[in-house]
């Protein structure tokens, strides 16, 4: 099973995982997880840590795109970003168009991770959508 299947199937299951300060992976509200999701996770735990890990050190703008992403599939709500994509919709276009910039270098399924079909095209698009959610910030 992929990693980023089980790991919205944890988020969407009301549980937090991620990396505490220590740099450990930490499971909040692991009693909200259904037991054959945790009995996955655990058999693959391997490739979720490394996952975790491989977002250390990642730019504004990746963990922005990131979030973006996760709240657009429904694996981790964040209100302000909602927000500013349904109020502005120049930028859920762009968002979009990113998107499609992934799919045209083979993305084509969302649980595989969008950062191997990232090239110079997305990333450009990726810092105008980071850009554009930077000045939405400060008007807010």
């Amino acid at each position: 099973m992929q990693t980023l299947k089980i790991l919205s199937d944890i988020w969407k299951s009301g549980a937090e995982m991620n990396l505490n300060p220590d740099g450990q992976i930490e499971l909040k509200n692991h009693q909200l997880v259904p037991t054959e999701t945790m009995k996955a996770a655990e058999s693959i735990f391997p490739e979720i840590e490394k996952w975790f890990r491989s977002w250390q050190g990642a730019s504004s703008v990746e963990i922005t795109l990131q979030k973006i992403l996760h709240q657009f599939c429904g694996w981790q709500h964040n209100e302000k970003l909602n927000e500013w994509l349904c109020s502005e919709i120049d930028s859920l276009l762009l968002f979009d168009e990113w998107m499609i910039s992934l799919t045209r270098n083979g993305w084509n399924d969302m649980y595989d991770d969008y950062r191997k079909f990232e090239n110079n095209e997305s990333k450009v698009i990726a810092q105008e959508v980071y850009r554009l959610a930077c000045v939405y910030t400060k008007r807010k």
